[in-house]
């Protein structure tokens, strides 16, 4: 049976749902599969949870894209004080192997630092719908608050590399709000005098990990082992790749968390420069459409909030990428629709929904 375009336009109109950023987002999906069923040997009961995984996130994303942008402002408030609560609780009843991250409720298991990357752009939009823009300095000191909350009870986790990606988060939207030069300079000044008091309180194995990020050759079989690893994985791609199915780095557990984090670098193993060109080229796509429908945004609340969780998706991707080819520290940032995982694949197939509830609403308001 063939579909015609109108048909599916037709589709995609009824279901709210942007078909070039979604047709664009389930190429790294199908991507991020036939890569995670290469690494795990063919894991039938892996591909299984993974592909459950998805259709939540494709679920979750549909019923967001419903969903007025209105409502969103509306419990914006209700849900990041709601996104506080549960990081307190993580704080105390948290579970995890080397950190507390999970709240285990039986019948489910999650990271509520993940749904912050949603909850924290979405309060400061919010805050700043009905303000005027740019914003004055004590309305910046307010978002400040907003941003360093969350941040601080993630860090206590201690999930120090989440802690500064949804705190970077919360600095685009501020920055998509319109900020002064000299408010720059502040911020900047602030972040500086900062760094010292940030090291004290970083524990061992965080400040290796920065350190080894300047000279990971000085340990390679303990804290630069994963940096080592990754390098050798895409060096060994060459231009064309290994091949599918053909990673030795991954395939003989040379190549740690190589379904998760460092997914990438099992991906430049296999399909090498073109390959990962190609991925990187589907993510910026999907970040240049996502920055059009900001942009296109009738509203102040609507152009900062899907700007910025566009470009939160786009900050993981360069974190990760920069990560496992060692110009950045290593954080454990998963990609973005490839790494196994559950709550960061619903984070981020919410956000698209409300991207696209954006898109949507404002089409149908313009009718």
């Amino acid at each position: 049976m063939r579909y015609s375009t109108n048909e599916f336009s037709g589709i995609s109109s009824i279901l709210k749902i942007d078909l070039k950023l979604f047709a664009i987002v389930m190429i790294i999906v199908f991507l991020g599969m036939i890569t995670l069923f290469s690494v795990s040997s063919g894991d039938s009961s892996l591909m299984l949870k993974q592909g459950i995984r998805i259709l939540i996130g494709l679920v979750a994303m549909i019923l967001l894209a419903q969903i007025h942008p209105d409502n969103f402002k509306l419990f914006s408030p209700v849900l990041y004080f709601g996104g506080i609560f549960l990081l307190v609780l993580t704080i105390f009843f948290g579970v995890g192997k080397s950190a507390d991250r999970w709240l285990d409720l039986y019948f489910l298991r999650f990271q509520p630092s993940e749904l912050m990357k949603i909850f924290v752009p979405l309060m400061i939009a919010s805050f700043y719908s009905d303000k005027s823009l740019p914003p004055k300095f004590k309305n910046l000191v307010v978002a400040a608050f907003i941003i360093i909350v969350p941040g601080l009870l993630i860090a206590k986790q201690p999930d120090l590399g989440t802690a500064i990606l949804i705190t970077t988060s919360g600095v685009i939207a501020i920055f998509l709000s319109g900020i002064r030069l000299a408010h720059i300079f502040l911020g900047l000044a602030f972040v500086i005098g900062a760094i010292p008091f940030l090291w004290s309180l970083m524990y061992d194995y965080q400040k290796s990990r920065i350190l080894s990020f300047f000279s990971p050759d000085q340990d390679v079989l303990g804290s630069g082992y994963h940096l080592v690893q990754s390098k050798i994985a895409l060096g060994s791609g060459g231009l064309f790749g290994k091949g599918y199915m053909n990673g030795t780095q991954s395939k003989l557990d040379f190549l740690p968390e190589n379904h998760t984090d460092f997914i990438f670098s099992a991906f430049g193993e296999e399909f090498g420069f073109m390959g990962v060109l190609l991925l990187i080229t589907l993510y910026v796509l999907a970040t240049f459409r996502g920055m059009s429908i900001s942009i296109k945004a009738t509203d102040n609340f609507s152009r900062i909030l899907s700007g910025t969780l566009i470009l939160t998706i786009f900050l993981y991707v360069l974190v990760n990428i920069g990560m496992v080819i060692g110009i950045l520290p290593i954080v454990g940032a998963p990609l973005p629709f490839m790494s196994y995982g559950g709550t960061s694949m619903l984070t981020v197939f919410a956000a698209l929904g409300i991207i696209m509830s954006i898109k949507s609403h404002q089409r149908l308001m313009r009718k």
